[in-house]
């Protein structure tokens, strides 16, 4: 981590990072609010798989166009100029909010942001590499990610907590979306200080208008060469069942502390008890971060990623199960902690295999196969699941995948050449960092 913090670079993109994913937690926290905890409205498990639907299915088919932008336009640009559209684009949605305006018009709106939000979270992982050695990738991804995490979920804190000061109707919620402009164009401005190429990409042609048929040829060509490369083909497969079972699980969440759960005490339901869930999840994505490293070096980016699923699935069926708010608070801290130890190895699994000229459009396929697996998540849980998200067949169910996805993942990994699952080797004093 000294490593990765030594390189000026790699501090300032940590920076943009950051910002960024702390108004992502503000305008969620506003959003969420106002879509789902708003007294003024009522949410059921249908509207809140319709909204997922509407936010980021549309995505998944644009997105991976994006990733081949990105390998061609400067990352830098694409930084500054995505957290300036976001912070107009939350602007407008803040006035929407305000005038009560919902339905298609409100969910399209809230598309714009998200969807600036996947290409801008894709750019910095496009761009990583060219700040730290790769020797420091996994603990540049560790320390990049779970701290985004984190600061996501501090940027929602803080705006549960604002909103539970200052009302929580439509113009309370108005001027919390507004808010998060103001990081937006904080992260903005922290990456202007990058020169224009510092972030790549390298050695791919510039300044020449694609066809759609170019992008499809593009994007196909970054399929065929993730389909070239087991380690992340497996990794990526492994990886989208995982995001179903997450997925499940966060819309039952909301769909408990919304309609089933009762205040007692500290532990509280409704937007105060989601904040409390998501403050655990994320202290277990930061333990996650310190113990990956050195856990997926001893075990590789097979063996820990098939030993956290097969957490998930103890942690699942036994603090799912009971249905109280004390042990899905502890289930939030457990999966939380698989999950962001399998995005970390999942993350330097596949920077470490996709070379530099096709990372920015297989990060955005990446991006992708989380939003299907998510959206596919919210609607089978709409079909299955009443109302109220008390159902424990499905924690039993979910209990079960998680089990058997981490044998196949263990049982494929098994066939893998060692050299191209395990961590490169971690810098030495005789090998100081570069700083080109």
């Amino acid at each position: 981590m000294r490593a990765a913090l030594r390189r000026p670079d790699f501090r300032r993109l940590f920076a943009v990072r950051l910002l960024g994913q702390f108004g992502d937690g503000v305008f969620q926290a506003s959003l969420a609010g106002a879509v789902l905890f708003n007294p003024e409205r009522q949410a059921h498990a249908a509207d809140v798989a319709a909204g997922f639907a509407v936010v980021l299915l549309p995505y998944s088919f644009v997105g991976p166009f994006a990733g081949v932008l990105l390998d061609r336009w400067w990352r830098q640009r694409v930084l500054v100029i995505s957290n300036l559209l976001r912070a107009l684009a939350v602007v407008g949605l803040g006035a929407e909010i305000a005038a009560g305006l919902h339905g298609e018009p409100f969910y399209l709106s809230a598309l714009v942001v998200f969807s600036i939000n996947r290409f801008f979270l894709s750019g910095l992982s496009a761009g990583l590499p060219h700040t730290v050695d790769p020797p420091d990738l996994v603990t540049a991804n560790a320390l990049s990610t779970t701290s985004g995490a984190i600061a996501t979920t501090l940027g929602g804190t803080i705006a549960i907590i604002v909103r539970a000061l200052i009302g929580s109707h439509d113009i309370q919620y108005a001027a919390i979306a507004v808010a998060a402009a103001l990081p937006y164009l904080a992260s903005s401005f922290t990456a202007r200080g990058f020169s224009r190429e510092v972030l790549g990409p390298d050695a791919v042609e510039r300044g020449n208008r694609e066809t759609f048929r170019d992008v499809a040829r593009g994007l196909v060509a970054g399929a065929r060469h993730v389909v070239a490369r087991k380690p992340a083909l497996y990794a990526l497969i492994m990886i989208g069942f995982h995001r179903f079972c997450y997925g499940v699980s966060t819309v039952s969440a909301l769909l408990l502390y919304r309609n089933y759960f009762h205040d007692e005490g500290f532990f509280r339901a409704g937007l105060a008890g989601v904040g409390q869930i998501i403050a655990t999840v994320a202290i277990g994505a930061g333990v996650a971060a310190l113990v990956t490293p050195a856990a997926s070096r001893r075990l590789d980016f097979v063996r820990w990623p098939a030993l956290l699923l097969g957490i998930a699935a103890v942690g699942e069926l036994a603090l799912g199960l009971p249905y109280t708010m004390q042990l899905l608070l502890i289930a939030g801290f457990v999966l939380g902690f698989a999950a962001q130890g399998i995005k970390i190895s999942v993350d330097t699994l596949v920077q470490q295999t996709i070379e530099d000229d096709f990372r920015g459009r297989v990060f955005s396929l990446y991006d992708t196969l989380f939003n299907i697996t998510f959206v596919v998540a919210a609607v089978v849980t709409a079909v299955l699941m009443p109302d109220t998200g008390y159902s424990p067949a499905s924690v039993i169910a979910l209990s079960v995948i998680y089990a058997l996805t981490g044998l196949a993942y263990l049982r494929a990994g098994s066939r893998l050449p060692a050299s191209e699952v395990t961590p490169q080797p971690v810098a030495t004093a005789a090998q100081p960092p570069t700083t080109s």
